[in-house]
């Protein structure tokens, strides 16, 4: 997690949390294994003075969490319902004050660029791009050479004939 940039990252991908949604997350983090009542989450999340919905706007926040970490509320990976209470962060974690490494660049192969837009060249798809060029310049060579042929066969026969 990196707090400054509001962002986590999970299985060398990036995942960019807006506010809110990130305070959740830090609130889970802060308190791993236990219980954040819902109460908690709203005092964090909202100034004593705001006129909001607190239950709905706690559920669409945690929801936006989940959703983006790929949770379910059905089978939670991350994070769990305390039914009326709140919520628990079941996952173990660490903290560090060494930044997230930056993720290596992709390796160009065939299966890691099924679906990606913007890639012509890759090492799978390489010897039918080379095919395909020469196909190309064999169609061209013959019809420069049919070509050739058909202006000599009609030179001679359009001479022949008094043409």
């Amino acid at each position: 997690m990196d707090r400054n940039r509001q962002e986590i990252s999970k299985h060398g991908d990036r995942l960019k949390l807006q506010g809110k949604t990130f305070q959740v997350l830090v609130a889970l983090i802060e308190k791993q294994g236990e219980t954040v009542t819902r109460e908690e989450l709203r005092t964090r999340l909202w100034p004593a003075d705001t006129q909001v919905n607190y239950d709905a706007n706690v559920n669409t926040t945690v929801n936006k969490l989940r959703h983006a970490l790929g949770d379910s509320t059905g089978k939670p990976l991350y994070i769990e319902t305390i039914p009326r209470t709140g919520y628990c962060l079941i996952v173990p974690t660490e903290w560090t004050d060494a930044p997230a490494p930056t993720p290596a660049p992709p390796v160009n192969t065939s299966a890691n660029m099924q679906g990606e837009p913007g890639r012509i060249l890759t090492k799978g798809n390489v010897w039918m791009v080379l095919g395909m060029i020469a196909l190309i310049l064999l169609g061209m060579f013959m019809g420069a050479a049919i070509a050739r042929l058909w202006i000599t066969h009609f030179a001679a026969t359009g001479s022949a004939h008094g043409g």
